[in-house]
């Protein structure tokens, strides 16, 4: 076959798959609706009072329990619960927006960043916004081109891109007010997190700790978007201050704690790509604060030091930026237990005593009660069974760590759990104050860490430090545990802050756990990987419904009422770092709303015939392919299309691409960046023309392997 036709078919293959961004244009308003007319006066006042109607918060609240107190739909009329409306979104990608709604309007973001607008009560679309993000951005993402949200204040949203821009829009049109750029956008920085407007600044971190940058979170105004402060994470470095807020206690408190090492290079990481949240009485903002860059101890930072504010809680003024306290969940974090999950608020009793506390379970696997106004840990207990460290000393609120667990100072594999995708990653857990229950989205994953021999930063990957090719061999006595312990469960687990106990315990087929919301009608709803939308009984964990959602869900839903209507709404679309590489499943992306007399249904699934190409024969020694060609395969191609070359359903499976089959149409693509658009860039300067032959070969040989496995297998 000629390469012309080659590189057609190919096109076509991954244009199926792929999100092409750049479709339509700037903003498509609806006309005539009494609704867009609204402004969505959102205040930091309106967000304090608990309106009960609305969800004007990514937690709903400043505090982020992510509980409405809505009670029409309850425990005795769940059954009746019904599709109200479903708007398709544009791009097939992950989805994990969490909506805002302000007063019948509600805003939502897609994959690629792009907003939507709708009429909260019939879906229909008011405006939409695609920021035209660059294609070729998408390799800078760990783990998916998502987005997590808006923000919404004094009638303007405002998104973050996944180039790196802060975009405020006009919220009755969509229009844009102002735009800019965040990061220095020649580094692998992303922004996939949701802002927060706190007393009229808005708030953004970013993300790319993998690919080696260093964290900090910014505060822009509101209505001018001027930057007003920056606070880092890791110190500079060169040695010098950045003329930021964080100079101080970096020279004092952080600097110390680092020493020589590829942090220098690499920034350190420490990104704030997520968890936020504010309490306005002692008018402290608590962020969230990623893992280090690289992971591995050893070479990041010579085995030493806790390396703050990695894996960090921090306490800062909104005003400001200035530092008030932190607590470290993970010093001299190697595993990649990152601190970016849920911070959620309560007020409650401990020991007797009245206490505002700050509740997360972070990758590590454990439940941290700590009080919000010191930084004094309270309690802190495993949710899942922990190998890393089995406890936590309350005295010094340091981890009890494990002496195998530093497999890079120790020069040894170590079995882990949790793994890196934590025993909570970004999945949104929810809080009942009435029941004094925190709901976690819990995970169940082993992971071998294994240091990377020889360790060189690279471009247009992830540099860990630690070898994720799957080729190092465990010490024997650790053979019988990957035997005996590996898992990908997941579970949602209740659990009583007060006395760091499990209440109850739902386990799920798989680890594809979404996010959560509680409400005062005594339900707990989540979407999973297997396609449906859950309620659960808060008291038990009864399921009480469910809905076949048609794909993959790892959004979290979100509560509020229209003219005395309840309505649950969620973002579907399977998709996020974990489907990528490990993952089996369909992107059908869509916002899904329910009331109790809803009357919608969704369109009959279409069956897609998978592309099964004549079996190919060997072109290198299988030697070659299966060494050279994974080992290649594993540092630049799985975190798109999947371990092992089997695809999460969301990009190509190289083993049934006809790409492969053909050296110049293989090389058109990966070497000569024929589909950079689409997010597939370039790899000519990371890899060889030698080593881009053995992936192929690597690719032929899972193809020969599998080709009598269905798709997924």
């Amino acid at each position: 076959m000629k390469i012309g036709k080659w590189l057609s078919v190919a096109l076509t293959v991954f244009g199926m798959v792929m999100a092409i961004p750049g479709q339509g244009h700037e903003a498509s308003p609806a006309n005539g609706t009494d609704v867009a007319g609204k402004a969505a006066w959102v205040t930091g006042e309106r967000i304090a009072a608990n309106e009960a109607q609305n969800w004007m918060s990514h937690g709903r609240g400043y505090d982020e329990k992510r509980y409405s107190p809505l009670v029409q739909i309850d425990v005795n009329n769940i059954a009746q619960l019904k599709l109200a409306w479903f708007q398709d979104l544009p791009t097939k990608r992950g989805q994990e927006a969490t909506p805002i709604v302000v007063d019948g309007m509600m805003f939502t973001t897609s994959a690629w960043s792009h907003v939507q607008a709708f009429d909260a009560a019939s879906g229909r679309p008011l405006w939409s916004f695609d920021p035209k993000v660059p294609g070729v951005n998408g390799i800078k993402a760990c783990c998916d081109v998502v987005n997590r949200g808006v923000a919404v204040w004094k009638g303007k949203v405002f998104v973050g891109t996944i180039d790196g821009r802060l975009i405020a829009l006009d919220a009755k049109s969509g229009k844009v007010l102002w735009s800019k750029v965040t990061v220095d956008q020649s580094k692998p920085y992303t922004i996939t997190g949701a802002p927060r407007v706190i007393k009229g600044k808005v708030l953004i971190g970013n993300g790319g700790a993998e690919m080696g940058v260093r964290g900090y979170l910014s505060a822009y105004d509101a209505d001018k978007g001027t930057l007003i402060w920056r606070f880092y994470t890791t110190p500079n470095p060169k040695g010098k201050p950045d003329g930021a807020v964080s100079d101080k206690i970096i020279a004092k408190l952080v600097a110390p704690t680092w020493f020589d090492g590829e942090w220098k290079n690499s920034g350190g990481g420490g990104t704030v790509w997520d968890s936020l949240a504010y309490d306005p009485e002692l008018d402290l903002l608590y962020v969230g604060v990623d893992n280090g860059s690289p992971w591995n101890y050893m070479v990041r930072s010579g085995g030493k030091g806790d390396n703050l504010f990695l894996s960090s809680i921090l306490a800062l003024r909104p005003d400001t930026g200035e530092y008030v306290w932190h607590y470290q969940t993970t010093p001299g974090d190697e595993w990649d237990y990152a601190a970016t999950q849920s911070i959620i608020l309560a007020d409650m009793e401990i020991g007797g005593q009245k206490r505002k506390v700050l509740m997360q379970v972070p990758k590590n696997g454990f439940f941290y009660v700590i009080d919000r106004k010191t930084g004094e840990l309270l309690s802190a207990k495993p949710i899942v069974e922990t190998t890393w460290a089995k406890s936590i000393d309350i005295a010094s609120g340091r981890p009890n760590i494990e002496p195998d667990a530093r497999y890079s100072v120790n020069g040894k594999p170590f079995f882990g759990l949790p793994s890196p995708y934590g025993a909570h990653s970004w999945h949104s857990m929810a809080f009942d104050p009435a029941l004094g229950l925190a709901f976690i989205p819990a995970q169940d994953i082993s992971f071998p860490f294994v240091a990377e021999s020889k360790y060189k930063s690279r471009g247009l990957t992830m540099n860990l430090g630690t070898d994720l090719s799957g080729t190092a061999e465990l010490p024997d006595e650790q053979k019988e545990k990957v035997a005996t312990r590996s898992r990908l469960k997941g579970a949602i687990i209740a659990w009583d802050p007060v006395t760091q106990k499990q209440a109850w315990r739902v386990d799920q087929a798989g680890p594809t756990n979404g996010g959560l919301l509680a409400t005062a009608g005594g339900l707990v709803f989540q979407g999973n990987g297997a396609g449906e939308f859950v309620a659960f009984r808060a008291t038990n964990g009864e399921r009480l419904w469910s809905f076949p959602a048609q794909t993959g869900i790892i959004a979290a839903p979100v509560s509020y009422s229209i003219d005395g209507r309840q309505y649950i709404s969620i973002v579907v679309g399977w998709g996020g770092g974990y489907a990528l590489v490990m993952g089996e499943g369909v992107n059908r992306s869509r916002v899904l709303t329910f009331t109790l007399d809803g009357k919608a249904e969704l369109p009959a699934v279409e069956t897609v015939k998978a592309n099964q190409p004549t079996l190919p024969e060997p072109i290198l020694p299988v030697a070659t392919a299966m060494s050279t060609g994974k080992q290649v395969y594993s540092r630049y191609c799985f975190a798109c299309h999947g371990l092992n070359a089997v695809s999460g359903g969301i990009t190509p499976d190289l083993r049934r691409s006809p790409i492969v089959y053909n050296q110049s149409t293989f090389n058109a693509v990966v070497r000569k960046g024929a589909l950079a658009d689409r997010g597939m860039v370039s790899f000519a300067s990371e890899i060889t023309l030698e080593e881009t032959e053995a992936v192929r070969a690597y690719l032929i040989e899972r193809a020969r392997e599998s080709y009598a496995q269905p798709p997924g297998k």
